[in-house]
C-alpha cells in the first residue's frame, strides 16, 4: 500500500492541498509564500502543480514526472530564493492543514518528517527579490 493509499487517495490529496494553499491565502505565516508565488506562476497553478507532484511523491500516479520529465524538487525551486523560515512557515501552513483536514497517525508522523526534510533541502543562497517598493526583501 502507497502512502497515498494510507492518505486517502488523490480526492484526499488534493482537499490537503487546497486547504493549504487557503491557509497560505490568509495566515500572516503565508505572506512571503504569497509574493513568491506571485513572481512565478501564482497560487492557481501551484495547487495543481503540487497535487500533481504530491501524487508521485506519495506513491501514486506520476503526473508531474509525466507532464515535465522529473520530480527533481531542488531543480523546481532553484530561482527561488527561499530562507529558513520560508521553508518553516510552509511547514506550518502543512500542519494546520493536515490538522484540520483530519489527518493523524504513524503515516502522517512519517510523511510530516519527509516533508521537513525536503522543505529544509530547498533553503538556499538565491538572491532576494527585490518587493514592489524597490527595497530588498530582508532575508
Amino acid at each position: 500500500m502507497s502512502m497515498l493509499d494510507e492518505f486517502g487517495g488523490e480526492d484526499r490529496l488534493a482537499e490537503l492541498v487546497n486547504t493549504f494553499y487557503d491557509l497560505v491565502e490568509q495566515l500572516p505565516e503565508g505572506s512571503n509564500l504569497r509574493r513568491l508565488h506571485a513572481r512565478g506562476q501564482g497560487i492557481a497553478q501551484a495547487r495543481v502543480e503540487q497535487v500533481n507532484f504530491m501524487s508521485g511523491f506519495m506513491g501514486g500516479r506520476q503526473y508531474y514526472r509525466e507532464k515535465h520529465g522529473h520530480m527533481d524538487v531542488k531543480l523546481i525551486h532553484e530561482h527561488v530564493p527561499i530562507r529558513r523560515i520560508d521553508a518553516e512557515n510552509w511547514l506550518t501552513c502543512m500542519d494546520i492543514a493536515l490538522e484540520n483536514e483530519g489527518h493523524s497517525g504513524p503515516h502522517i508522523d512519517k510523511l510530516r518528517l519527509v516533508l521537513r526534510r525536503v522543505a529544509l533541502i530547498l533553503v538556499n543562497d538565491v538572491p532576494s527579490w527585490e518587493d514592489d517598493m524597490g527595497k530588498p526583501t530582508p532575508s
